[in-house]
Formats: structure tokens, C-alpha cells, sequence
């Protein structure tokens, strides 16, 4: 009887562990950014004069910074063209104000992950790593405004 009762809670805990696993594999690139997320006192913003310094101070990582910087302005076009044009269709073949909202809503998702796509065509992103230098400007900036540089 005891074995009964504690099957159903052994199988939603084995159940969940694996799930855990499955997540846990999955978002592993959010520990590149724990020790910034995860702080009592939050980094202060930095501005594009303050990212501009870095480019120029760091020689391998800088660039690939504004590589990724630039691939960001793909993403926008695409989302703002994605957006409008399916609104557009959505009004003109509707006229339904929350049909074109939707198509908006959409259009600016499916938008922005095609310019992202072209973007890491375009600049070859797939040959840098964009998260390391995220991670290293992360740093420069916490050393910055902590007094540690």
C-alpha cells in the first residue's frame, strides 16, 4: 500500500527530472549570462557611445560586436516590412481590425526571424561567436562601472 502511493509520485519525479534534463541541455547558453542576470544590484545601461568604446578597445572581440550590431538592423527592417505587409493584406482582404492586428503582431515575429536569417547569411554569422563577445563586453562594462578596469 505504501509502494502505492509513492508510484504515481516517483513517475512525476522521474518524469520531471528527464524534462529538467531535456531544458536544463537546452537553455545552457543562459549561463553565459547568469553571473549579469542574477545580481543584487543590476548593471547600470550603457549607451552606443559606451559599446563603441569597447569595439575600439577590444581588437577580437570588438568587431565581431558590431558585426552582431549590425546584423540587428536586418532584423528590424524585416520585422517593420513583416508587420506592415501583413496587416495590409489582412485589412484589405478583411477589413477586420483584429484580424490586421494579429497579421501584424505575426508579421513582425515572422518579420524579424527572416531579416535575423538574412542577416546571419549576409554577415556570415555562423562562423563567429556573437554570444562570447556579448559576454565579454558584459564583462568590460561590469569591470567599468564597478572601478575594477
Amino acid at each position: 500500500m505504501g509502494e502505492e502511493s509513492s508510484s504515481p509520485s516517483s513517475f512525476l519525479r522521474g518524469h520531471w527530472e528527464g524534462w529538467k534534463d531535456f531544458w536544463s541541455e537546452r537553455l545552457s547558453f543562459l549561463d553565459n549570462y547568469g553571473k549579469f542576470i542574477r545580481r543584487e544590484k543590476p548593471l547600470p545601461s550603457w549607451s552606443s557611445a559606451d559599446v563603441d568604446e569597447f569595439i575600439a578597445s577590444d581588437p577580437v572581440h570588438g568587431p565581431v560586436l558590431k558585426t552582431a550590431r549590425d546584423a540587428t538592423q536586418f532584423g528590424l527592417v524585416g520585422g517593420a516590412i513583416g508587420a506592415v505587409t501583413t496587416a495590409g493584406f489582412a485589412w484589405k482582404y478583411s477589413k477586420s481590425l483584429h484580424g490586421a492586428g494579429l497579421s501584424f503582431a505575426a508579421g513582425a515575429v515572422f518579420g524579424w526571424t527572416f531579416g535575423q536569417e538574412a542577416a546571419s547569411h549576409w554577415y556570415q554569422l555562423y562562423r563567429l561567436d556573437t554570444m562570447q563577445a556579448q559576454v565579454k563586453f558584459l564583462e568590460w562594462w561590469k569591470n567599468k562601472t564597478e572601478g575594477s578596469n
